[in-house]
Parts: structure tokens; C-alpha cells; sequence
């Protein structure tokens, strides 16, 4: 465990993750723990400061979560934002009262003199989303900001380097935001941007040859996809000798995954690569199933099945190794706990005990981005850690219905057209994730002087910062006639592309 940098407090609010991402930008670490814990578990961390983050609740609530009493106590420098100014006021002495006119969206800022606002100027758009607020003060704060609607937008205690502000920061609309948070973090809490990806490479190596001590040696589920990507990059660079990634090709993969997977993994980086070609296995358990679900599980099983046996012929294994990225870590400890199931995944992790290896999480402290810089770091090609997420079922839940060969090879065709255009007109680095889906229905057409009956493509492209919510990608319509023609002209057994405009929520960004 990483010590030092920040230590966040979750009350719940949607905006929570992303104050973890600023301040780690700006060179700092830092780590989100659930906003009613121990103090005990704030000072593991050893931090330097303390980040009370929003939340939906009213600090009146009866079930509003609360802070461990010594965070109003501590000598540490504190920063509350929204929710967290309101507890700062209503534990300290000061009053917070509800009942007002709720305020979401920009705000003009007026600013008084203060270290937290030096150099920033007055009458600047910060983002409001409140409906309490703090109407008194606590003995020895002083008002630092205000807007027309609301009287104290910004309040601090110099002397207890503590400081509130009603509006988020974190956001972009707040768009004196960041040199707000480089205050806090350098100005006033003295912190040292020392976070970056070259230190977290070498902390991470010394961790793993820690883990697996003077003998132990491990493995890990190679997909192709960024996260054990650079995980296997993360192994080799740290215990070469002792380390074997096991790719396991279940046929439902992009075109060329194979070949791409073996060059840049056995011949690149010269690493002890097994392939596991489990296509016929895959496509003849999957024969005739239609529902999302049980392909998902038949999937899981099989790999399950496959990885084991591959695992059984390489000598002395100790421990199992798993692209966790914080964003999962955060997601079963946060305040409002696991979120329900949506969906079953195939993930690695589900391998059975009867295995009996230690599990190594080396990437469980990073974001996504931090996870695609440190690919970099590690000597990845742009291209490989700039590739889109994809799914751990691959095609199968692109393919609505029973799964065929030929269905099969239908979808790559169109997916590697989309995702080739995309990159050829510079779009598929504005787009978080972009995809075929092969419809179970066939439509009339014309092709020449004849009618055709033929199937029927979706497209789908969204943006997105993590994939918990997602927009979809307002392609340009000139794009997308030049994609949909390319599509029907090149792949045979196409007559029809439609375009999916739907966001997450409602939709999920994958259709099963």
C-alpha cells in the first residue's frame, strides 16, 4: 500500500471519483475511503490532508453519514466541498439550514482575499448542485466567497488550515477549479507533486518481487485488452524468469486479435507466451444459445476450464494475477456500497480455490488513464494501451442470438471496417468505446438490379470518462453515410447500418 498524498472521504456523491482523479493529476496520491470510517483507517494512509467530499444527503438526515469525530479535531489541513463544507459548518459551531431554493448548475463566484482563491479572479463560473446550505459560519472562519443566491459560497479557518467551498471544483464547468485544488494540495497543505506513473512502475515491481518472495511464480489470464496488457508488461519487466501469460483464444475475438496478442507479447517482449486455442471448444458449447446470460456463463466455465488445464503443465506457480483497477477497489468499499448486479461478467477472478494461489492485484491503486500511461511507461505501443474496452465475452454478446461460425466471421469483417474508419478520420481517440452488433433479422435491399434479404448492423459509439455513465458519440452524418457505405460495399450478407443514440443510463454501452 501506496502511503502519503490525500485521503478522500466518500459521502455518496457522483462527483466523488472524479475529485480522487484531479488531485492525482496534479501529481499527488490519493485514495477514496467510505466517509463513515475509523479514523484508525484514515491515519493508515498516513496523509497529509483530508478532502470531505458531497454527498445527496442533509447533514439533519437520519441515516446521513458521518465522519469519525477526529476529523474535526485533527491538525491535518482540510478541505470540505459541498456536503462536506455543510459538516465542517455543522460540527464546528456554525449552522446549516435547508428549506432554500435548490441551486444546481453555474454560478457566477465572488471572491474575497484568500490563499485558497490567490491568483484566481473574482466573478468566475463555478458549478453549484445543493440543496442545504451553510448559513453562519463557525467562530474564527471568515466568508470567502458568495454568490447573488448564495451568501457563503467559500468559508476558512486559516489558523486550522481548514476551508470549505459550496460549489465543486472538480468538475470542468468550476473552471477555475484545478489552480483552486493547487492550493489546497501545494499552498496550503504542502504537499510534493511526486505521483506519476515512472514512480508507481518501480514502487509496483518492488511490491510483486515482495509478493512472490525468493521461489514463487506467476500467471495470469492474457486477453489483449489494456489492463492485462499492462499487467503482463508490469510482470515481465519485474520477474521475467518467473513469470508465464496464458492467452486463451476462445474465437469470439476482434480480427487479427491472435496474431496481434502473440507478436507483441512472444516476439516484442520475448515473453514465455501459452496460447490456448479453445475456438472449437468455445463456438461448440455455445451452439443454439440465445440468452445473454448463459452465454456468459457457458463462456466463464469454459475459460475457467481451459486456463486450469493450461495452468497445470507450468511447474511451481504460487500466485494469480489480476488487472484490478481502482475503480473496482472503490466500488466495494465505497459508502453506498457494491452496486447491484447488472450483469454477470467473465473475469478471471472466478478461477476455483482448488487452484490455491495467492491473488496479485498489481494495478489496484490506478484509474484507466493512469493505467494506459503506465502501459506506455512500460514500452506498450500507443496503439495497444489507446484501444477501446472489450467485453470479456468478446463477439458473443455483440451477436444477439445463437452464435455461428459464419455470424461469427460476419462481425469481424464489419467491426474491423467501423473501428478502421474510425481511426483513419482521427475519431477513435474521441470515442471511450466503439463496436459492432450483428442483429437477428434480415431486412429487403437493393444491390444493383437485384433484391437481397440481408442482415441488419448497429453501430454503436459512446463517450465516456470511466463507463460508469456514457453519452453516445455524435458522429458527424457525413461519417456516417462514409462508414455505412464502406460497410455494405466490403462485407457480403450486409444490407442495412443503423446507428444506436441511446445513453447509459437507461441502456448499458454493451446490448447483452
Amino acid at each position: 500500500m501506496i502511503r502519503g498524498g490525500v485521503a478522500i472521504l466518500d459521502f455518496g456523491s457522483q462527483y466523488t471519483q472524479l475529485i480522487a482523479r484531479r488531485v492525482r493529476e496534479l501529481g499527488v496520491y490519493c485514495e477514496l475511503l467510505p466517509g463513515n470510517c475509523s479514523w484508525n483507517e484514515v491515519k493508515k494512509l498516513s496523509p497529509g490532508a483530508v478532502i470531505l467530499a458531497g454527498s445527496p444527503y442533509s447533514v439533519y438526515g437520519d441515516n446521513s453519514p458521518m465522519p469519525p469525530e477526529e476529523v474535526f479535531t485533527t491538525e491535518l489541513p482540510l478541505l470540505g466541498i459541498c456536503y462536506g463544507m455543510q459538516l465542517l459548518a455543522f460540527r464546528t459551531g456554525g449552522k446549516v439550514e435547508g428549506g432554500h431554493h435548490r441551486e444546481y448548475g453555474p454560478a457566477l463566484l465572488q471572491t474575497e482575499k484568500s490563499i485558497l482563491f490567490e491568483g484566481i479572479e473574482s466573478d468566475q463560473q463555478a458549478w453549484m448542485s445543493h440543496g442545504d446550505r451553510v448559513t453562519e459560519v463557525p467562530s474564527g472562519y471568515t466568508v470567502i466567497a458568495s454568490t447573488t443566491s448564495l451568501p457563503i459560497a467559500a468559508m476558512e479557518n486559516n489558523e486550522l488550515k481548514r476551508y470549505g467551498v459550496q460549489f465543486h471544483p472538480e468538475v470542468n464547468h468550476t473552471v477555475f477549479g484545478s489552480a483552486l485544488l493547487e492550493h489546497f494540495l501545494f499552498g496550503i497543505s504542502m504537499l510534493k507533486p511526486s505521483w506519476n506513473m515512472k514512480y508507481f512502475s518501480t514502487q509496483a515491481r518492488n511490491y510483486i518481487r515482495e509478493e512472490l518472495g525468493e521461489s514463487g511464480k506467476v500467471i495470469l489470464g492474457l486477453s489483449g485488452g489494456v489492463d492485462s496488457s499492462v499487467v503482463a508488461a508490469l510482470l515481465h519487466s519485474a520477474v521475467p524468469d518467473r513469470f508465464v501469460p496464458i492467452f486463451v483464444d476462445n474465437g469470439l475475438l476482434r480480427a487479427g486479435e491472435r496474431e496481434e496478442v502473440e507478436r507483441t507479447f512472444r516476439e516484442h517482449f520475448g515473453m514465455d507466451l501459452i496460447t490456448v486455442d479453445g475456438e472449437e471448444r468455445f463456438l461448440g458449447e455455445l451452439s443454439g444459445v440465445s440468452d445473454p446470460e448463459q452465454k456468459r456463463k457457458i463462456i466463464g466455465r469454459v475459460f475457467i476450464e481451459l486456463f486450469e488445464e493450461a495452468s497445470n503443465s507450468i511447474p511451481g506457480v504460487t500466485h494469480l494475477a489480476q488487472g484490478t483497477l481502482y475503480p473496482d477497489v472503490i466500488e466495494s468499499v465505497s459508502f453506498r456500497g457494491p452496486s447491484a448486479t447488472i450483469k454477470s461478467h467473465h473475469n478471471v477472478g472466478g478461477l476455483p480455490a482448488r487452484m490455491n494461489l495467492s491473488l496479485l492485484e498489481p494495478l489496484r491503486e490506478l484509474f484507466k488513464d493512469e493505467v494506459r500511461e503506465l502501459g506506455r511507461e512500460l514500452g506498450l505501443s500507443n496503439w495497444m494501451v489507446s484501444r477501446h474496452p472489450f467485453p470479456g465475452p468478446g463477439l458473443a454478446v455483440r451477436i444477439l442470438g445463437p452464435i455461428t461460425r459464419e455470424d461469427r466471421d460476419l462481425l469481424q469483417r464489419v467491426d474491423k471496417v467501423f473501428i478502421d474508419y474510425l481511426r483513419e478520420e482521427n475519431l477513435y481517440d474521441e470515442i471511450w468505446q466503439a463496436f459492432s452488433v450483428l442483429l437477428p433479422i434480415r431486412t429487403v435491399g437493393v444491390m444493383g438490379d437485384e433484391r437481397t434479404y440481408d442482415r441488419v448492423v448497429a453501430l454503436r459509439a459512446v463517450t465516456s470518462t470511466d463507463g460508469m455513465t456514457a453519452d453516445w458519440y455524435r458522429m458527424d452524418p457525413e461519417h456516417m453515410a462514409a462508414v455505412s457505405s464502406r460497410i455494405v460495399n466490403m462485407v457480403k450478407g450486409v444490407s442495412r447500418i443503423v446507428y444506436d443514440i441511446s445513453s447509459k443510463p437507461p441502456g448499458t454501452i454493451e446490448w447483452e
